[in-house]
């Protein structure tokens, strides 16, 4: 297949070469002549004005032609551009794709490693206290009591990492205390974390009526939001902000999440950022959502996020 632009030379050769063949034609066997004899006998017709009409109908063609030829490189550059986009989105999803694999991995080790060590081991021990309860001798009543201690503070332990558990696969009181509760939560778990950082956290509005996963969504961006922190902005002072407005458009709510720090910063053109990120915006994406990202270096990290609140089919019940 030949590039467009030895398309467009070779076909500028063709109409030369054809041009200089019309005009070697017409000069050896003069054509005007010929025509202007063969037209006589129609002059009521006009018909020797046809050279001129045929002429501007033909400048005519070729300006439309390169028009068109203008107007389909503009739509080619556009496709490119819109591919190269495509190209880039597709290598970005599977690369989070392949990271949710390998992160999806590693918590099932992380989670089985701590079922057996944890929960495992302890069970284990619990049984061995109750057989030697089961099978002592009533007079041995110091052994009974030692044994039963030693099985409250084992279960005790297991409730605790269970517990533990529980709040890895699940963020701690967004079920029963709501959005606005679980995140204080969390910030309070950063604190110790991060001893150096002040954090300050603004919720204003009501969540109550916000489905399972717009509310997980909100949670996750702001949980994303400090591990980034955490990890690369060096930041002395970070604010959290979440609220809830109306839109001004089509009266649909928005949930608004703001994560700013004044750390490090970064280049948002140099698309140097983490597959964390690229998930957030998938997630917020696929809710009718967006993220916006304002940074430089040495200038702090923003991340603004919005997401359009859809009515939950729990809340229109009577």
């Amino acid at each position: 297949m030949r590039a467009p632009g030895k398309v467009v030379w070779w076909d500028t050769i063709v109409v030369a070469l054809a041009t200089a063949v019309m005009v070697f034609i017409c000069i050896e066997y003069d054509v005007s002549e010929g025509l202007r004899r063969w037209t006589a006998p129609w002059e009521r017709f006009q018909l020797d004005e046809l050279p001129a009409v045929l002429v501007v109908l033909a400048v005519g063609l070729a300006w439309f032609a390169v028009r068109r030829y203008i107007e389909a490189g503009r739509e080619l550059r556009r496709r490119e551009v819109a591919e190269a986009k495509l190209e880039a989105a597709l290598i970005g999803n599977r690369r989070l794709a392949q990271q949710y694999v390998r992160l999806q991995e590693a918590e099932r080790k992380a989670l089985a490693r701590e079922l057996h060590d944890e929960l495992g081991q302890y069970l284990n021990v619990i049984k061995l206290d109750a057989v030697g309860i089961r099978d002592g001798r009533p007079a041995d009543a110091d052994v009974f009591r030692e044994r039963a201690t030693a099985i409250v503070v084992n279960c005790d332990h297991v409730h605790a990492a269970l517990a533990a558990l529980l709040r890895q696969l699940r963020p701690v009181g967004l079920d029963d205390l709501g959005l606005g509760a679980a995140l204080e939560h969390c910030v309070d778990t950063w604190r110790p974390r991060l001893p150096d950082v002040k954090l300050d956290l603004t919720v204003a509005g009501e969540f109550a009526d916000l489905g399972e996963t717009l509310t997980l969504t909100a949670y996750r961006v702001i949980q994303e939001g400090l591990s980034n922190i955490a990890k690369h902005a060096g930041a002395r002072q970070v604010r959290l902000q979440l609220d809830r407005a109306p839109s001004g458009s089509n009266g649909t709510d928005l949930i608004r999440i703001t994560v700013a720090d004044d750390g490090a910063g970064a280049n948002p053109e140099a698309h140097t950022f983490g597959l964390g990120l690229i998930g957030m915006r998938e997630r917020l994406a696929a809710l009718g959502g967006r993220l916006e990202i304002s940074s430089a270096p040495g200038r702090g990290f923003e991340l603004k996020a919005q997401i359009p609140v859809e009515p939950h089919p729990e809340a229109l019940r009577p």
